[in-house]
C-alpha cells in the first residue's frame, strides 16, 4: 500500500523559508533604522485654544513604567520595561518581545503650564494635557476714549 503524502506539505515549508527570510530582513533592518525612528514612541500634539494635548502609543508598558515631565516648552516621554526571563517554559521556537528603554522629547510652540498637566494612560495610549499659559495684556495696553 502506497501512503499518501499530505499535498500541503510543500506550502507549509514554503512558507517556512519566507518566514525565515523576513526575519533575517527584519534583523537587518531593526539594526539600520533611521535615526529619527529611533525612539519607539510615536505621537500627535493637538493644539485646541487653551491646551496641547499630547497622544502617544506606549503598547506594553504598566502605567508605572513611564515617566514624564515638562519643562521650559518640552515635554518628555520615557518608558523602561523589562521582560520576564522564564527559563522554566520551554524552549521558546520565537522570541520577538524584548526588555527596551525609550525616550521622546516634544518641543511645544507655547509656554504652558507645568503643574497644571494632567495626563492618563489607558489601553497603551499615554494622554498629556498641557494648559497653555495665558499672558494678560491688560497691563500692556491703554484704553482710548473716542470723543
Amino acid at each position: 500500500m502506497m501512503r499518501r503524502s499530505n499535498p500541503f506539505d510543500d506550502f507549509e515549508a514554503l512558507f517556512e523559508r519566507m518566514s525565515k527570510q523576513f526575519e533575517g530582513m527584519n534583523r537587518q533592518f531593526e539594526e539600520n533604522r533611521p535615526m529619527w525612528h529611533t525612539s519607539g514612541i510615536f505621537v500627535d500634539v493637538a493644539d485646541t485654544d487653551d491646551e496641547f494635548v499630547v497622544t502617544a502609543d506606549m503598547p506594553g508598558f504598566e502605567r508605572d513604567q513611564i515617566e514624564l515631565s515638562v519643562t521650559d516648552r518640552t515635554l518628555t516621554i520615557g518608558g523602561t520595561r523589562e521582560m520576564a526571563r522564564d527559563d522554566d517554559s520551554g524552549e521558546y521556537i520565537r522570541r520577538e518581545r524584548r526588555s527596551e528603554s525609550v525616550s521622546r522629547s516634544v518641543r511645544l510652540p507655547e509656554t504652558v503650564v507645568e503643574e497644571d498637566a494632567k495626563a492618563t494612560y489607558t489601553n497603551g495610549v499615554l494622554t498629556v494635557h498641557l494648559p497653555k499659559e495665558h499672558h494678560s495684556n491688560d497691563e500692556d495696553s491703554h484704553r482710548i476714549d473716542i470723543d
